[in-house]
């Protein structure tokens, strides 16, 4: 996972994404709000994925008492419109969290755009983690796996 982080623009963000010996990986960084910062996040391409059967997708993962994001994208590319929908994993505890595709929402740059078309579940290509909304300082969310959700 390629870490993306308000560096972007100015801000002091710092994140990363490292695999454990217990074969789970793990989010983890410092959110700064110091110079019109305040996110960071990590992503990866996928192969080509169709989702189209499945309601949503289903998380395992461990909270630090932080709110995060999932990140789905239907292109390969560095900007543009990504497909948010946020999660709060209780603190210190595995917790399966179940996404629906209905649920996540269009975002570029931070804002709506008025014109994105809905996610599309049958061309997923990439996905990542993120945390913002005014948190501050640091962060550390494990990630066990990702997959389709089949609604049970």
């Amino acid at each position: 996972m390629q870490p993306v982080d308000d560096r972007v623009m100015g801000g002091r963000s710092a994140s990363r994404f490292r695999a454990t010996g217990e074969g789970t990986g793990v989010f983890e960084g410092i959110v700064s709000r110091e110079n019109g910062g305040g996110f960071a996040s990590v992503r990866c391409g996928i192969p080509n994925t169709d989702l189209g059967m499945a309601p949503g997708v289903l998380l395992r993962v461990r909270g630090d008492g932080h709110r995060y994001r999932l990140s789905l994208r239907n292109d390969r590319r560095l900007s543009g419109v990504n497909y948010l929908q946020g999660f709060h994993p209780p603190k210190d505890e595995w917790a399966e969290i179940h996404l629906p595709f209905a649920g996540f929402r269009a975002s570029l740059r931070g804002r709506t755009p008025p014109d994105a078309p809905p996610l599309n579940p049958r061309r997923i290509r990439q996905v990542g983690l993120m945390i913002a909304d005014g948190q501050e300082g640091p962060f550390q969310l494990e990630l066990a796996w990702i997959r389709a959700w089949d609604g049970r």
